[in-house]
């Protein structure tokens, strides 16, 4: 009886198995390892692709560099969340810089889904460069085979401002959900065409959903004919003067990046890309992307909440106006212009927040980080 009973629960785990055969990589990548969930350091687990720097830029330091003593409130958050970067840059200067958990100003850890604002700036570019006509264009002039009662109407604007109308199930922890899924899947462009169906009116409701920015992903991949870890140190990691060549987690080794996550750099490279936007997309007297697009990035798309741009989340707090980068795990890069001010916080967790809204830590990062940065004026 016993005998059966065991042949009863191996045929079912493998039929389980055949049925989400990625499993078997989460299994072995995440939940063996301890964890839930994706983490910082997981890019090293995965196939990528090198984004190759070039002649190196380094970042000024201000005058009263590492001067200020941060306050008690801060701190307990970074010990509290597993902080393991935290700067404020004043006026393109790097005012304050502090590393935790044995974390240094060399470590890579793992962007997660500021990937997607970084991939708003590579269709920007792709625009500017006439490789794709605009916000506008049908999102099956580059991928065909989409499906859905809706993929005819569906176009790159609706997929970066997040309302592309797809079936997508945004759940980080449920080990069965697309998200799941894509994270591990060994053929993205396959998994995206047959899984994914846009089955909503697009541009009428924003919804959070990682697979728009995979199908951005694959347009800006079609519309260039590189691959997007290539198309990004051409045109922005090489400009840009980054201090570090970083790593992009493909499906597969030669395969699709992951669009909507996974760009392994340190937290200074990662602030290059606020300063881009603080200017709108100037570095250094050079126009990388075209202002007119910077600016509809960070324009609120939907009267509805949350704000949100293209790609790029927006704030409004105690009168004070932003737009951030922003990652599972809590990895901000956030831009308040008003102020001259950008403020990075990488670590390992966050509070528990509703789906569109921000974590309570964000605001402490945000607080903390301009009350440092007015002490420098």
């Amino acid at each position: 009886m016993l005998g059966i009973v065991v042949l009863l629960i191996l045929v079912t785990l493998g039929v389980f198995f055949i049925r989400y055969p990625y499993l078997l990589r989460g299994i072995g990548h995440v939940y063996l390892k301890g964890h839930t969930t994706a983490y910082l350091s997981d890019f090293a687990d995965y196939p990528r692709r090198k984004v190759a720097n070039g002649k190196v830029q380094p970042w000024p330091e201000h005058r009263l560099y590492n001067r200020f003593t941060l306050s008690k409130r801060l701190e307990n958050y970074n010990r509290k969340y597993g902080t393991v970067a935290y700067l404020v840059i004043k006026n393109d200067s790097i005012l304050v810089e502090k590393y935790y958990r044995g974390y240094t100003a060399d470590s890579l850890s793992n962007s997660f889904s500021m990937a997607k604002s970084i991939t708003m700036l590579l269709l920007a570019k792709a625009i500017d460069q006439g490789h794709i006509r605009s916000l506008d264009q049908k999102l099956k002039d580059f991928v065909p085979g989409i499906q859905g009662p809706y993929a005819d109407s569906v176009t790159l604007r609706h997929l970066a401002m997040m309302a592309g109308g797809t079936d997508w199930d945004e759940n980080y922890y449920s080990p069965l959900s697309i998200t799941a899924e894509s994270y591990f899947s060994e053929n993205l462009d396959d998994l995206m065409i047959k899984r994914v169906h846009f089955v909503k009116p697009p541009g009428k409701h924003w919804f959070y959903s990682s697979g728009d920015t995979q199908f951005l992903g694959m347009a800006i991949v079609k519309a260039t004919g590189k691959s997007l870890a290539d198309y990004l140190s051409e045109n922005f990691w090489k400009p840009m003067g980054m201090r570090r060549e970083a790593w992009w987690n493909t499906d597969r080794e030669g395969g699709m990046e992951k669009t909507f996550c996974c760009i392994a750099s340190d937290a200074r490279d990662f602030a290059r890309f606020g300063r881009l936007m603080l200017h709108r997309g100037n570095w250094n007297g050079h126009q990388l992307v075209d202002t007119a697009l910077v600016d509809e990035m960070i324009r609120p798309q939907l009267s509805e909440r949350p704000r949100y741009g293209l790609q790029w989340w927006l704030f409004t707090h105690k009168g004070i106006r932003g737009f951030t980068m922003r990652g599972h795990l809590g990895q901000y890069v956030m831009v308040i212009p008003s102020e001259n001010t950008i403020i990075v916080r990488l670590g390992e967790r966050k509070p528990v927040s509703k789906p569109g809204t921000y974590a309570k830590d964000f605001f402490v990062y945000l607080e903390e980080g301009l009350r440092l940065a007015r002490q420098a004026r």
